[in-house]
């Protein structure tokens, strides 16, 4: 009996801090999801998410973090694999997350350099033949720097998926024969697919609500449900229309999460 009051009392303030900072505001958009712009209790701000312009925007924010989550994968998987194969892998994986700790908003201003007219991407088109393009304000540009970004969180997880493979396993997948495509399709990659899920996970959420660079390097051009949010709250004033929009999207990364989570299968 000691023993579980003892317990309780220690999770008490994680069971404060869960219910004060992140069921409270959770229930306070939702609160707010049901007032218009003028304060009145209504529904015309969920009748106004499913009109073409929010569906649109919906599919393009779907659009946008699905591909940068791809390109991550594909760029993350092999880095991660050969990071495990390196004698001081290690030290090699922190240097790829130590650029993470960097502030986001001092590497997007850093980009801005690097992508403008006069920038080093336009110096290297001149020095080849090709000439100065417009780099910046692109689409190009918006899931280059979002991949750059988000590439630490996918490299991570699967880094540590395969760090943890038994070795004796590939070893008898050799010895039966199979070859190293063989090998990766059904011993490696599946062993290794909860890593690729959490990537997924920690780069596709946050890819669906990005704002920031959506200004700063996309110039405008992507809009996505985070930029929306960010106008109805700072712009527009209407909280109930940027309180919306965020239930819907707090509701998708829910079902992605979800969708993507690990199952315990029985025995």
């Amino acid at each position: 009996m000691n023993n579980k009051v003892t317990r309780n009392l220690y999770l008490f303030p994680y069971a404060l801090w869960i219910v004060l900072f992140v069921v409270a505001p959770l229930l306070l958009v939702l609160y707010y999801s049901f007032f218009d712009i003028e304060g009145h209790f209504s529904l015309v701000n969920y009748k106004t998410f499913f009109t073409p312009v929010y569906l649109k925007m919906t599919l393009s924010s779907f659009w946008y973090a699905f591909l940068i989550t791809v390109i991550s994968l594909i760029i993350a998987y092999p880095t991660a694999y050969l990071l495990t194969k390196t004698i001081h892998k290690q030290l090699w994986l922190l240097l790829i997350i130590v650029p993470s700790w960097i502030n986001l908003l001092l590497k997007a201003y850093a980009f801005l350099g690097i992508f403008g007219t006069k920038g080093i991407a336009n110096s290297f088109l001149e020095a080849v033949g090709i000439g100065a393009k417009q780099i910046l304000f692109t689409d190009f540009s918006f899931v280059f720097v979002s991949v750059y970004i988000f590439i630490p969180f996918m490299i991570l997880p699967i880094f540590n998926a395969l760090n943890e493979l038994n070795p004796t396993l590939l070893d008898a997948a050799n010895d039966l024969g199979a070859s190293k495509w063989i090998t990766f399709r059904r011993v490696i990659f599946p062993l290794t697919i909860d890593g690729v899920k959490a990537g997924c996970q920690v780069v596709f959420i946050p890819a669906l609500s990005l704002f920031m660079l959506t200004r700063l390097i996309a110039g405008n051009r992507v809009i996505t449900l985070g930029t929306a949010i960010e106008q109805q709250f700072l712009v527009t004033q209407d909280w109930g229309m940027g309180s919306t929009i965020a239930v819907f999207l707090i509701l998708i990364m829910f079902l992605i999460i979800s969708l993507t989570g690990n199952r315990k299968r029985g025995v």
